[in-house]
């Protein structure tokens, strides 16, 4: 009987193993069939998919995993304080992570760190509840070491009800279902139901990843498989063949603001589309008053000499989409200087500025850090607002700057 009882449980863990299996085989891209997933592109493009790999786009959402949380979770390091009887703690509990808000010292709630935004400058994160997201009111800023508010969030109130809406993802992500079943009261399922906001955390494709920029990739990946003497790519949107302007649309997808009146959604844009058809323009969206220096990089670079007078610059020209921006300064200069080779600065700034500095470090006067009216915080027990700064993309000759 003991033999018996044996056999009767490895069978049963097998056919659960392989149930499990199954479901795991049966995993469809929440994008459709089409898509191959970027672990596919590894086989044959390594190099680039490293680089991406530890790039800001492919960080733009990340699992909530202690390798890629940012921020402390030591006493001393990881409270922040409301007032004299109201506190927020970074814990580390179970092997994950929570914000946990205390009132005369006593736990009123708790939330995990589940989904995190960013890693470059700063990262906020979002816990789940009943298929939405919620901000967590305390985000990490890498300038600051520290935490602070997140994004217009109180330093003297405590807010866990900010709902992430679908449409964050939509640059933030590569894809999230918004799914569901309903059964109906003569008992007949219908599948595939879209509802606004309502998502699924199983469908979250985190980051901005291969296929995102470059279209679905499966009969791709397939053909270069079946046939790797291929030397021209086949089944996929080459960015060398896309026009100028194409090649805008794939940047301004996330980089002109979130102002203009959305016709459809962003998941559903492929290279080579015209966003147009997405977005349409509202009123006073073209005064730069509206362009802040975090999200609408396009619509301040769409203002400056350099692009409207050139027939090819776009956001590639300066920017490698598979990496972050380079922090060497004299990269973008060599840029600059391969158009402007022959325009000599005025007598007082020759004068005042050394030559290494003027041939080094065009972007420091010309694209120079403003605040951003869109991101500001609280330090902890510090009533006034901060804004972070960011490197403006509208190129120009700055009354500051002038020499």
């Amino acid at each position: 009987m003991k033999i018996v009882r044996i056999l009767f449980t490895l069978i049963v863990s097998i056919a659960f193993l392989t149930s499990c299996k199954n479901e795991d085989d049966n995993y469809i891209d929440p994008r459709g069939t089409d898509y191959a997933g970027s672990q596919s592109c590894i086989q044959c493009h390594q190099t680039q998919y490293e680089n991406a790999f530890h790039s800001s786009h492919f960080k733009a959402t990340s699992p909530a995993t202690k390798e890629n949380i940012l921020g402390h979770f030591k006493n001393g390091r990881n409270t922040f304080v409301y007032d004299t009887e109201t506190k927020l703690v970074m814990e580390e509990r179970n092997d994950s992570l929570y914000q946990v808000l205390y009132k005369n010292g006593k736990e009123v709630e708790a939330h995990p760190f589940e989904v995190i935004f960013g890693t470059k400058h700063a990262q906020t994160s979002a816990f789940w509840q009943n298929h939405y997201t919620y901000e967590l009111p305390v985000s990490y800023y890498k300038s600051l070491n520290s935490w602070a508010t997140s994004p217009g969030y109180s330093a003297s109130k405590v807010n866990f009800e900010r709902k992430i809406d679908k449409e964050c993802y939509g640059c933030h992500s590569s894809n999230i279902a918004s799914r569901y079943v309903t059964t109906s009261s003569d008992s007949i399922t219908f599948m595939n139901q879209e509802v606004e906001d309502f998502m699924n955390p199983k469908t979250l494709v985190y980051g901005i990843d291969c296929e995102r920029c470059h279209g679905p990739a499966k009969q791709h990946v397939q053909k270069h498989l079946k046939f790797p003497d291929l030397k021209i790519a086949q089944n996929i949107t080459s960015f060398k063949k896309l026009s100028r302007q194409q090649k805008i649309d794939a940047c301004a997808l996330c980089h002109s603001g979130n102002d203009k009146l959305k016709v459809k959604s962003r998941f559903e844009f492929k290279p080579g589309d015209d966003l147009l058809e997405y977005f349409r323009g509202v009123p006073g969206s073209n005064d730069s008053i509206h362009f802040d220096v975090h999200g609408n990089q396009l619509g301040l670079l769409s203002q400056s000499k350099c692009f409207k007078k050139s027939e090819t610059m776009d956001c590639m020209t300066c920017h490698n989409p598979h990496a972050n921006a380079s922090q060497n300064l004299v990269s973008y200069s060599k840029i600059c200087m391969s158009c402007h080779q022959g325009i000599k600065h005025n007598a007082t700034t020759v004068k005042t500025t050394s030559a290494s500095i003027l041939a080094n470090n065009c972007v420091e006067c010309h694209m120079p850090k403003k605040m951003s009216n869109a991101i500001t915080f609280q330090l902890s027990q510090n009533k006034n607002k901060s804004n972070y700064i960011l490197r403006t993309h509208k190129i120009g000759i700055y009354p500051s700057n002038k020499k």
